[in-house]
Order: structure tokens, then sequence, then C-alpha cells
């Protein structure tokens, strides 16, 4: 090559190499203008000049450089209530060592750091860390003077601190932007509450709005999702030094905040490199019992029994105001029973279990008493109300209430046991605990209670039957009132009178029919069967649930029809039927290359999540499998069938069920052995969807290779050797990228882990497909099934169905 063109290309690629490296520090002599920046070196950060939304005022600010300037990629603003009004704005290091912003040619800055030093701003440098800490250093003694996560704004950075520095009295807390296009300070607040046992509290004003609960060694007793998982860890320290909560991503390419928006919402969101948007994953506050005292003092508030009002008094204790009470208003609260003896006439305590705990600020701790000495020591006081244990993890430690209890609340899950002083005449209407509290039952009582079970089991059957010859769909509670009633003459003219022809499937609860109603549109009838008693069940159960449910990857209800002893449910039509008749067949499973697998994939992901997360219902399928798996003319999948489907919350201990009801290959362990679900339920029988959309094969499809296991341990035992990609459907040939497959083969294997606690939550797996990080190694699973299809197995052998496979119900004693 010519040597002048060498020398011309190497002056431009060091010119280039100049240009791309970031520059993460500015000293005494240096400054940042509007449209220069401070990029940190592993370019996480960006620290520059910003208007936001629609706004043309121009701020210094914080931004994670890899989202782009999107809506929550903002994490820190400088002058958020002293806008600038043209791009004249200049970020530099004052001659006094602080970080100063001048403007329109000003002498004064319009913010400053205010610092009080002593050294010259020679010896002052500003830094822009990876982990989006802005911090002024002072160079001799390199000392950190003032530095940004000491004065957040709206978002708490990973591994950033909330709350109180005793030492300094530096009081750290979050305040909302005004608006998207106004970064100044809203009337929503963050904060740590340190009276009595500190947590964290949202505000509005200085009003409390929701409150995280005690920390109880694990995370917020308010908080059951918080939890260590594949994404987040969090804590809570207190001590004499600071009270303060703080929390971290498990993996530093995550791109993750807590952020409190502009209505007042405190959301947990994280970056997905696949969609290049944020996606919220948790939010509070959302249901009423999450907002502060919502059923008055000495309330309980319990939001999962259906139709029912769900402020309720706490033991011992009856409405302030019934008028008001009977009309749902229960923000005067709870007092006493008259009559009431609580101080030295053989009171005792009341255990709440799954609880919130009350408002700690009225609380006294004693992290030395176990829970035995801390009941004692609440009994010997007769101004204390109520009593609970400290810290989960360690067993110790003692939290007694000595004022009014505000702000408690009920869980299905993750709650936490508290004791609520009684006296003696409402000790008497209690079980006695396995703590020893709660007064002896005699035999005569459990007669009445056996005499009262039987009662109620046959004025169930009675009811049942009666309802049943009335006929009578308007007397029928299960029916929404939004849902659109469909006559039953249109849509016989839309089926052709339920015609062969037009049969798309049959499953357990009946058939499911094709149809055209007059209008043109294409419907989808399921026609349950006359005979089946649980298709009732599922037919009342469905309505209840998917008709208040509204995703894109869910089955769309449109309506329903009751006519004499017909029930029916109208669909959209979807012309691809169900997953299965693809994946399960040779020739038709060509049809679904790796990039449309993937695709339903996350769209089954996605629509799980909405279910348990982000729906108002918070719903567990529990019949999750490829037939019940709709694909619209694109392909794109649809979750149905929600026949089984429980509410998360459901009026059963532990989430126990005495009637498991399911698929064989589908079920997890605990749910198949023990009648236990919960979401990770779901999450199992997803992992073994995801197995089978990769592989092509049934799980409980024992292949010739090995007739002593399932599809599943099959995945394992070639996971293990380092082969696991041999179990990648042929149809696929060399077309797939063998990284993407490898990741979701180990996903599907993190969901069937045994232990529920091991599997991934909807969130973590919808992240962890959707983007590039490191994946835990998944245990070995034990729940194997040594099960070939055979005419006698009818869960396997149903291939037509587009609707339900059979499924199995087990009744078991409890």
């Amino acid at each position: 090559m010519n040597p002048v063109k060498v020398f011309l290309v190497s002056l431009l690629t060091l010119l280039l190499l100049q240009i791309c490296v970031s520059i993460d520090t500015i000293s005494a002599n240096e400054s940042i203008a509007d449209g220069e920046t401070l990029v940190s070196s592993g370019q996480k950060f960006t620290l520059g000049f910003f208007s936001p939304g629609n706004s043309s005022k121009r701020y210094a600010g914080i931004w994670f450089t890899r989202t782009g300037f999107t809506a929550h990629s903002v994490v820190w603003v400088a002058n958020r209530d002293n806008p600038i009004n043209d791009t004249s704005g200049v970020l530099s290091i004052s001659s006094e060592g602080n970080l100063v912003i001048y403007a329109n040619n000003r002498t004064t800055p319009i913010w400053s750091t205010n610092v009080t030093t002593v050294s010259s701003a020679g010896s002052f440098t500003a830094q822009l860390s990876d982990l989006g800490n802005l911090a002024l250093v002072r160079q001799d003694s390199n000392s950190v003077t003032w530095q940004s996560w000491d004065h957040p704004v709206n978002t708490l950075l990973p591994f950033s601190k909330l709350g109180i520095d005793y030492r300094t009295g530096l009081d750290r807390f979050l305040t909302s932007w005004k608006s998207l296009d106004d970064p100044g300070t809203g009337d929503f607040s963050l904060r740590m509450a340190t009276e009595g046992s500190p947590e964290t509290v949202l505000y509005e004003g200085q009003v409390p709005m929701w409150r995280t609960g005690p920390w109880d060694g694990y995370k917020a007793n308010g908080i059951p999702e918080m939890q260590r998982n594949f994404i987040y860890n969090a804590t809570v320290v207190s001590n004499s030094d600071e009270a303060i909560f703080t929390w971290g991503t498990i993996n530093n390419s995550i791109i993750s905040t807590y952020y409190i928006d502009e209505s007042g919402l405190l959301n947990r969101a994280l970056w997905q490199d696949q969609d290049k948007k944020w996606v919220v994953f948790y939010t509070a506050p959302t249901e009423a019992c999450d907002y502060y005292g919502h059923c008055g003092p000495f309330g309980e508030c319990d939001p999962y029994t259906p139709g029912a009002f769900e402020c309720t008094c706490l033991p011992g204790f009856q409405p302030k105001n019934s008028n008001a009470w009977y009309l749902r208003d229960a923000s005067g609260g709870c007092v006493r029973n008259p009559g009431a003896q609580v101080c030295g006439n053989g009171e005792g305590f009341v255990r709440i279990q799954n609880a919130k705990l009350p408002d700690t600020s009225v609380a006294w701790v004693n992290l030395s008493l176990d829970l035995k000495a801390c009941e004692l020591e609440c009994l010997r006081n007769c101004s204390c109300m109520a009593y609970a244990l400290a810290n989960l993890r360690t067993g110790v430690g003692c939290t007694a209430w000595y004022g009014d209890l505000n702000d408690t609340r009920v869980f299905t899950f993750g709650g936490q046991d508290l004791y609520v002083r009684v006296d003696a005449a409402e000790l008497a209407k209690y079980n006695k605990s396995s703590k020893g509290f709660l007064a002896k039952k005699g035999m005569v009582a459990v007669l009445v209670i056996a005499v009262a079970v039987v009662l109620i089991l046959v004025l169930s059957v009675l009811y049942w039957w009666m309802k049943r010859k009335r006929n009578d769909p308007a007397k029928d509670e299960s029916f929404d009132e939004s849902l659109l009633a469909i006559d039953v003459n249109a849509i016989i003219a839309a089926t052709n009178d339920f015609s062969s022809a037009n049969k798309l499937g049959e499953g357990g609860f009946g058939s499911v029919y094709k149809g055209q109603l007059a209008s043109g549109q294409e419907i989808a009838v399921k026609r349950l069967s006359t005979t089946s008693r649980q298709g009732v069940e599922e037919f009342k159960n469905e309505v209840r649930l998917i008709s208040k449910l509204q995703h894109k990857n869910l089955v769309r209800l449109y309506g329903c029809c009751v006519h004499r002893e017909e029930k029916m449910l109208v669909y959209e039509f979807l012309p691809n039927r169900s997953l299965d008749l693809f994946i399960f067949d040779k020739s038709k499973s060509s049809l679904l290359d790796w990039s449309k697998r993937f695709e339903i994939i996350m769209g089954i992901a996605r629509g799980l999540l909405y279910l348990h997360q982000d729906s108002r219902l918070k719903i567990i399928h529990r019949d999750l499998k490829a037939s019940n798996v709709l694909l619209d003319a694109a392909m794109n999948p649809k979750i149905s069938d929600f026949g089984m489907a429980k509410i998360f919350g459901d009026d059963q201990t532990e989430a126990n069920t005495n009637k498991v009801i399911g698929t064989y290959g589908y079920m997890s362990p605990e749910y198949a052995m023990d009648g236990l679900y919960s979401i990770k339920s779901d999450v199992f029988s997803y992992g073994v969807l995801l197995l089978e959309i990769i592989s092509g094969r049934r799980n409980n499809y024992a292949s010739a290779r090995d007739n002593s296991t399932n599809l599943v341990g099959q995945i394992w035992e070639l996971w293990a050797e380092g082969t696991s990609l041999d179990i990648v459907d042929p149809s696929l040939g060399q077309k797939c990228p063998p990284g993407e497959v490898l990741k979701c083969i180990q996903v599907g294997l993190l969901c069937v882990q045994d232990n529920p606690a091991d599997r991934p939550t909807m969130s973590a797996v919808v992240f962890m497909l959707g983007n590039e990080t490191t994946l835990a190694y998944p245990s070995k699973p034990v729940y194997v099934l040594n099960t070939r299809p055979s005419n006698s197995d009818s869960s396997t052998a149903r291939t037509a169905s587009s609707v339900n496979d059979v499924s199995v119900t087990m009744m078991e004693p409890r």
C-alpha cells in the first residue's frame, strides 16, 4: 500500500479511537457544555443536558447510555427545579470546589452542590461511575465530598441507598417528577420511616399512601414478591449508624431501576434489549388493601373473597361506625367490643396468619427476645396491643405494638403471624394453636363442628340441585354482568346446528365448533357436555375469570349462552387451532421454524406473566399445555381454557387443595403429590411446554434411547453430557441459532426444578429469554414419569383436540 495511504489510514484510526474513548472525569479547568457529555468508563451511564418529553427546557442529568433517551431512562437530575430556557448551560467545578451549573453568562450559578471546602478547586475532580454515581472527589485525600447517590431524584439505582445516616444526618429519599415533561419536585416521596422498626413509606405530601412493612430477615414483610431470585437481591440495614434500604442485581449487565412515577406509583422496571423497551415488573400500590389505612385503626383488609367487603375488624373488635361500614366505608376503623377486659382478666392473643404487620411507628423492638418471651413481655403490659416475631431468618426478635394497629392486611402467602390481644371471652372462640395461647376446645365443640360441616355439604348439594332445576341463568352468580349474553338461536345458525362439518375438536368437558355470526364475525363455540358435572364448574370458572382478562396472548371470550341444560362459551376463532397439532405432527412441524417457535415461547411467557402479576385478578392457570395454547392466523400464541384456573388468593390454607386437577406430564411434583399450587406450578408446566416446543416431542413419551425416563429426564441427561442440542426437533434442520436454543433449554430446565423456590418467576423467565445474561445452573429434575403412549392413555393418544387433552382429577383425603 502507498505509504501516504498507510499514514492517512493510521491517522484516521487514531482519531476515531480518540473519539470513541469515553471521558468519565472532569477537573477544575474543564467543563461540560450543553451538547457535550460525560460517559462512564464502561459506557453504561451518560451525563449531559437534556429536554424531557415535549418540553424545550434544559436540565443537566444522568441517563442509561444503552437504552437511549427514553422514558424512565433518566436516573438523576441536577437543576430539576431550576430549568434553563436555552442551550447556554455549562456544568463545571467552581473555585470553591463545588459542582455548579451556569447559564446565560450569569456569574451566579443556577445550581450548586453547596459543599463547604477549605481546599482550592484545583484539587477536585468529578467522576461518573458505571453504577450511575457522579462523585466530587478531593484529590489530596481521595475522599468523596459530594455524590449524586446521596441526593436521589425519583430513581433508586442498584447498590445505592435509601434512608438515613445517623452519623451525618443525611436523609436519602425519592421524590416524583411533576410530569413526564417536568422533572421538578412532585407531590410523592419514598422515605425510610425510622420510628419503631424501620420501614419504607410512600407519601403523598405528608400523608402515607403505602408502606413496605418491616424487614423480616428475608424481605419486606408487606412485599411477598420480594425475595432473592435470578435477578435481584435486597436488604435493610438498621443499626446505630444508619437505617437504609438497598438493592442490587445479580448480573451487572442487567439494566433495572426502582422509581416513583408521576402518579405516585412505585415501580420496578427492566430494560429488554430484544424489544428495546422498559418493562415494569412490579408496581405498588395496586389494589385497595395496598393503600395505607384502608380499613382504619384495628381493621384488617382481605381482598381475596370475591364479592365481599374487603374490610373486617381484628379479633375482639367491631366497626366504630356500623352505618358507614355497611356502606363500605371503613375509614373510621374498629373499636374494642363493649365490655372487653384485656388487663388482668385472663386475656391472651389470637394469631392472624399471613399478615402484613401493622404500622411499626408505634412499635417497640427488642432483638434479643424469642417469641415466647415476646408474648410474656406484651402480656404484662396492658398497653401492648399485639406482638410478632421480628426476624424470621434467625427466629429471634420481638416487635410489640403500643398504639393503634393501623394498615393491617392479609396475603395468601409470604406474610407473617401477628398475635392480637383479646379478652378471655374472645379467646374462648378460637382453637388452641401450636404456640399454646388459645383455649382448649372440648369434644362437644368438635362434634358441633363436624355436624355443621356435614350440614353445609348437604345444603350445598341441595342448592346445586335446585339451581339446575330452575335453569335460570339470571340467578347464576357466576355470570359477569359485563359479559355479552348471546342468543341460542344465533349460535345454532352460526354453527349450522352444530354440524359435524363445523366440529373443531373434542375435549374432556365437551365439543368445540366453528361458527360465523350474521355480522360475518367468525367464532369458536365450546358446547359443554350436559352429562359432565366438571363441565358446569369449568363453565362457571371460565366466565368468572377470562371475561375480566385482556392480553394479546390470552384467547378472547366474546360471550356465553345458557339455554335449558345447554351451556356454551363463545370465543374468538383462531384458524390455526392448537399448538400441539403442529409441534407433535411430523408433517406440520416444519411449518414452525426456529424464529416462529421462539416467538411462541416468548408469547406464552408474556401471557403467563400477565396472569401471575399484571392482571388485577392474579391467576394461576393450573393446566398449561400444548393443546391449551391456540394459534391465530399469524401463528401468535394465545393461552386458552381457564376452567381449572384459580384466583391467587383462593381460600385454601397455604394454597393447598384436596382436588388435584391437571394433565400428566405437565403437573409440578408438589401439586401432583401434595395438592400444593402456586405461580411456580405454572412455571413448571411452562418449562415442560418450552422443552416440548424445542424438541417436538411430548414429555410423557419415552424414546428408545432410554426407556426409564420422560422427555425432561432425557434433556437433563443430554444437558449434563453437553449434547442437549441433540434433542432439537429434526424438522428445524441446521437453521436454528445454537446459542439461543441452548439458552431456551437451560431456562426450561430451570423451570422444571423439583423445588418450587428454585424455579424462576415468569418475570425472570421473560427477562432471561429476552436478554443476554448469565443463567443459573439447573438442578437435576427428580420428577419424571415412565410412561409410553398407548390406547389406554387418553391424555397422550388424543391428538385431534384443539381445546383439551383429557385431564386428570385425583381426589385425596386431607
